[in-house]
């Protein structure tokens, strides 16, 4: 099995003989999977390459999807199967039209650039929900280095059509990944400030939301293997999350029920295929699979 049960509600998550496959290799620092199930593929980035990158599950092919790409880094898909975009260069977030012209929805809050928009999650009512702390401007390799204009990294809600972005979380130092639980009641969002500050906890908020704001965030989970970083959420509610270990799996009560060990560090994730079954990784350098027996929340 290549999966690690800490506690007996992760066995009923995973299939003994179900084997964790690398689909590819050779990036710089993969991030941002998004499945497209209308076409049966997956996109995802490398963002030192400055590449989108695109794996076909009907043959296992890998092409280029889009370079230059705008440093981009997290993604999600939107109710109308839209690829939506968090550009480090563009210090925005986009989206690619279905004739695949890009929209930038939103560069800046009270007249000043984003630093570096990171992740992305779409909420129930089509509002985009993004992350935004400075690694695409701390240095040239996965951005342009520049200075933040805002001061802070917050997390921010959009509404796609308005354009208009409204700090959200703001109590945070470097807000990273993030997603919703399954009934939209609870935001989930990993803490990365100990790269800027060691006294920094390494861990995911919780936040319950109430009427469409959070309200003061919660400790959910620590994680004392790196750092965690994208986050989804399965039907069950339990929280699936990147980090220096591989991809860890947190109960709803926050215990760390299981893990997927890999080689190397694991950045994002998403769920995909027919049955949303199938767990992707985007690692260091490689993409990752397994098949679960759990689907991935819609």
């Amino acid at each position: 099995m290549d999966a690690e049960i800490l506690d007996p509600r992760f066995g009923a998550l995973v299939i003994g003989h179900a084997r964790l496959e690398r689909l590819w290799t050779g990036g710089r620092w993969l991030e941002g999977p998004a499945w497209f199930a209308a076409g049966r593929y997956l996109v995802w980035s490398d963002i030192p390459n400055d590449r989108l990158l695109r794996w076909d599950e009907t043959d296992g092919s890998v092409s280029v999807f889009r370079q230059p790409c705008h440093n981009e880094n997290g993604h999600a898909v939107d109710h109308q199967g839209r690829l939506v975009s968090c550009e480090h260069r563009g210090r925005c977030v986009s989206r690619t039209e279905h004739d695949g012209t890009r929209r930038v929805i939103v560069d800046r809050v009270d007249g000043r650039r984003f630093n570096s928009p990171n992740d992305v999650t779409v909420a129930a009512d089509g509002a985009l929900w993004f992350t935004d702390p400075t690694y695409g401007i701390d240095s040239d390799y996965e951005g342009d280095a520049a200075p933040s204009e805002i001061g802070a990294a917050h997390l921010y809600r959009v509404d796609p059509e308005e354009g208009v972005a409204v700090p959200m979380v703001t109590d945070m130092l470097r807000p990273n990944g993030l997603c919703f639980s399954p009934d939209g009641q609870t935001l989930y969002v990993a803490e990365t400030g100990r790269t800027h500050d060691p006294a920094c906890p390494v861990e995911i908020r919780a936040y319950a939301m109430d009427g469409g704001r959070p309200a003061r965030g919660r400790h959910f989970a620590a994680c004392d293997a790196g750092l965690f970083d994208g986050l989804r959420c399965d039907v069950a509610g339990n929280v699936w999350a990147g980090a220096g270990d591989g991809a860890r799996c947190h109960a709803p009560d926050g215990t760390l029920i299981g893990r997927i060990p890999l080689p190397e560090m694991a950045a994002n994730l998403c769920f995909g295929g027919a049955k949303r079954n199938r767990l992707f990784i985007t690692a260091q350098t490689s993409l990752y699979a397994i098949y679960l027996n759990i689907r991935g929340a819609a």
